[in-house]
């Protein structure tokens, strides 16, 4: 983990529990954790390059987006590899330099191409198969702060000994 340079993360599953709510009038509500939140802020202070891949083409995937600064946004994205390649490619970054965390089938070609791939705590079964590090929460709960906490205790540089 210690050379990565870029986070890419999936959104519903991942920053979201993959639930929908929709309202009355036909508007669609997602829950983003604020632990979550703090772990792309921490993740962005410490120089990382934070991207959305998301198969969605939901309006609050750019909400979220510009609340937290991140410029690097696939929606409606049928292909995540295709996307995490165009990505990696538009920063100059090699794609074993990105960790990619997804949580279902559509996400696992990302997964696969990705440096290391990430899932959170509950993913499906084909995801958990593919991932290297799985949080023990689950997304929309903290999953990408855990990852985040880890990816930085690996960065961090080590105690001189005496």
């Amino acid at each position: 983990m210690k050379h990565v340079k870029a986070l890419a993360l999936d959104v519903d599953g991942v920053l979201t529990d993959g639930g929908v709510w929709w309202g009355p009038d036909g508007e669609e509500w997602k829950r983003f954790s604020f632990a979550d939140i703090m772990g792309v802020s921490l993740a962005r202070k410490a120089g990382l390059i934070v991207a959305l891949i998301s198969g969605e083409d939901s309006p609050l995937v750019d909400r979220f987006a510009v609340k937290m600064g991140i410029t690097d946004v696939a929606k409606g994205c049928q292909d995540k590899a295709s996307a995490l390649r165009a990505f990696a490619e538009r920063r100059g970054l090699a794609l074993g330099d990105i960790i990619f965390m997804g949580d279902d089938v559509n996400d696992v070609a990302a997964m696969k191409i990705a440096g290391l791939a990430a899932a959170p705590a509950g993913a499906a079964a084909a995801a958990l198969e593919q991932a290297t590090f799985v949080s023990t929460r689950p997304g929309g709960h903290g999953a990408v702060r855990e990852l985040v906490d880890a990816l930085l205790r690996a960065r961090a540089p080590e105690p001189a000994s005496r």
